[in-house]
């Protein structure tokens, strides 16, 4: 990388993108190197970090993310507020390359000088975002934004882990024929804080408007998310900045429920537990390759589990058990 962590974190608490951006790009690599200077960055950043609103967007492709982002974001900063976007690509599952498009996507916000959009591979990695989203996040805050928004795939049910390292949880939906609350999944309507209908005009009001009673009538019957909060369904489009300014507002009255109620930092508290128990078992998995050339024997019984020779599970038990030279059991908790 050729930057010290001091060169580094100097740059990041002095606003200079470019510094933020080497350091993102430290914390993504895999490289043995890397990662040790890494983990030694992103502890002496935590003090600095903490101090944002981190907001999970997803919908169906074509719901119009990156637009409602765009708009969304010159709004925030209009009130005062440093944006940073962590746009997920996906990546591609044969080279492992990625897009990265939105931030061509996004030019006018790109321009903004309290913006910053970093485009991130995904990298085959569950739930539409990047393995280090939580560790861009923090980074970020370092640098002095407050304003998180990360833009996912919107690849179904697993955007559980975005909800999991965000502080709100945004869902946009687009009219469409037919029911409309087709294909929604219940663990999706679970997990929301806020539901925006985006390009929403004059033909397709009163469409909209069914839908967002039909929405209203479905989060009825679901156990609410957050103690004293009724999910609110808004109309807008976001290319015609529509709807956004009640958004912003609801999303400000959501986090001062949460803080106010002790939620916020508890959440936050969970969160980074979940990372914690993400980063041990990725790293007692690099030290177990590591190890008495297991690595060797890790490549055998996972070619033996993508032949289809075996179940995958049970190899991964054999492994584990021929590792530690113990019998793991009938229950894993």
């Amino acid at each position: 990388m050729n930057f010290t962590n001091e060169a580094l974190i100097e740059g990041i608490r002095s606003g200079n993108k470019r510094f933020l951006a080497k350091a993102i790009t430290l914390v993504e690599s895999r490289k043995p190197e890397h990662r040790a200077q890494a983990e030694d960055l992103l502890q002496q950043i935590i003090p600095y970090s903490g101090k944002s609103v981190r907001i999970g967007i997803t919908g169906v492709p074509g719901a119009g993310k990156s637009t409602f982002i765009e708009s969304f974001g010159k709004l925030a900063i209009q009130k005062g507020r440093k944006v940073a976007v962590l746009a997920i690509d996906p990546s591609s599952s044969l080279n492992k390359g990625s897009i990265l498009g939105d931030k061509t996507r996004m030019e006018e916000l790109a321009r903004e000088e309290n913006a910053f959009i970093r485009p991130s591979p995904s990298s085959g990695f569950l739930g539409g975002i990047a393995n280090t989203t939580f560790e861009t996040m923090l980074l970020c805050e370092a640098a002095g934004y407050d304003c998180i928004l990360i833009e996912t795939v919107g690849v179904g049910q697993s955007e559980i882990l975005v909800s999991e390292i965000t502080d709100v949880f945004l869902f946009l939906k687009i009219i469409g024929g037919g029911d409309e609350l087709q294909g929604i999944k219940r663990g999706i309507m679970e997990m929301v804080d806020l539901i925006f209908i985006n390009k929403v005009d004059e033909a397709n009001r009163l469409a909209a408007k069914r839908t967002k009673t039909e929405l209203m009538r479905a989060l009825h019957f679901l156990h609410p998310k957050e103690k004293g909060w009724k999910v609110p369904v808004t109309l807008g489009s976001a290319l015609n900045n529509e709807g956004l300014e009640e958004v912003f507002d609801q999303l400000e009255q959501f986090i001062n429920l949460k803080v106010e109620s002790g939620r916020f930092e508890e959440v936050r508290a969970l969160q980074s537990a979940n990372r914690f128990e993400y980063w041990v078992q990725e790293y007692i998995l690099m030290m177990t390759r590591k190890e008495n050339n297991a690595d060797n024997l890790f490549l055998q019984h996972k070619k033996k589990a993508s032949e289809g020779k075996s179940n995958p599970s049970s190899e991964a038990k054999k492994f584990v058990e021929e590792i530690f030279g113990k019998t793991i059991g009938p229950h894993l908790n």
